[in-house]
């Protein structure tokens, strides 16, 4: 396809997207692509590890292609969007449960849908353009695509204000908060993906020392509230201006729900279940949230300017999170 391409090359098996003037957002073509490529080389010995990049460099992926699901779901189609979710989803867990290495080199953004992609490979490389977020927030959506997974094992308090806020971690920022492993200058990637052509062995990747993070440093103490209510009074009361205006600026629900997930997903055993809480809220998205108003604001109509009518109630929670009984993500015993 001309969104992606996957191929072979020496012991590798390569996966690029190819769509660099769209950031190369993730379309449901490109996420059942390269869970069929990685079907393809499970069990192929002629692949000893998948290499994963992009074309362009401003974006490794700056997240999911979802005008698609905007327009059903404007029209009522409710199914596209879920069919979206449910493939890309599983698509997650195959890249995080891949048997043999997954070298990801993403530069530029990373957002929503590329950390999907990116951020459960086995050797998450990043570079000094890198910015990664997860900012579903602000189109009236939750993390999703594994994300409530990798922030909840984030140090501190920095899941809940990431998932809350949609803040960038540069390269130094996301290997602190475990959405990335090494830092190493984008100048030596192609190299370094020759030698992985060529050896098929990652015991040859060595990172260089990480830029400076500046999450670690940050009182985000505040994000320890129980509720969205809570942690706005503590936030107001330490005078986090820059906080404030993200928390004033997206979804109660989306960041009420994504609070409650973060949290949730410390208890899980495996990033499925978290997934599959994902998939409850997103199942639900373009017909019971805010989503299809934040897409309007953010993606279409581009005014920045949406207008939310979901409430963060306790109620409406536990709707958008309670089990789909037959709807529920269902994984196969080969992932």
């Amino acid at each position: 396809m001309d969104d992606l391409t996957t191929r072979t090359a020496g012991r590798a098996g390569r996966i690029t997207f190819t769509r660099p003037k769209a950031l190369n957002a993730l379309t449901h073509a490109m996420a059942r692509a390269i869970h069929d490529a990685l079907d393809g080389w499970r069990d192929d010995p002629a692949v000893a590890l998948v290499i994963i990049d992009a074309d362009g460099d401003r974006a490794f992926c700056a997240g999911g292609d979802i005008a698609a699901v905007y327009h059903a779901g404007r029209a009522g189609d409710h199914q596209v969007g879920r069919d979206f979710f449910r493939d890309e989803y599983r698509m997650n867990a195959a890249i995080a449960d891949f048997p043999k290495p997954i070298v990801a080199f993403m530069q530029g953004f990373v957002m929503g849908g590329g950390v999907g992609v990116g951020g459960h490979a086995s050797h998450r490389i990043v570079g000094d353009t890198t910015r990664i977020a997860m900012p579903e927030s602000g189109i009236g959506l939750i993390p999703d695509v594994g994300g409530t997974w990798l922030l909840g094992r984030a140090p501190g308090r920095i899941g809940e204000y990431l998932a809350m806020t949609g803040g960038r971690m540069t390269a130094g920022d996301a290997i602190h908060a475990g959405f990335a492993d090494m830092y190493i200058p984008e100048a030596d990637w192609p190299g370094l993906i020759a030698m992985l052509e060529d050896s098929g062995d990652v015991t040859g990747l060595r990172g260089h020392p990480a830029p400076a993070a500046t999450l670690d440093r940050r009182d985000l103490s505040a994000f320890g509230g129980r509720t969205l209510a809570d942690i706005t009074a503590a936030l107001q009361e330490a005078g986090d201006d820059e906080s404030l205006e993200a928390l004033r600026r997206n979804s109660p629900l989306s960041m009420a729900a994504g609070l409650a997930m973060v949290r949730a997903a410390r208890g899980d055993d495996c990033m499925q279940q978290s997934l599959s809480r994902e998939y409850r809220f997103t199942a639900r998205a373009t017909a019971e949230s805010d989503f299809l108003e934040g897409v309007r604001a953010q993606i279409i109509d581009k005014d920045r300017k949406p207008v939310w009518r979901r409430d963060a109630s306790d109620d409406t929670l536990r709707a958008m999170l309670a089990p789909l009984g037959d709807d529920e993500l269902q994984w196969e015993t080969a992932e």
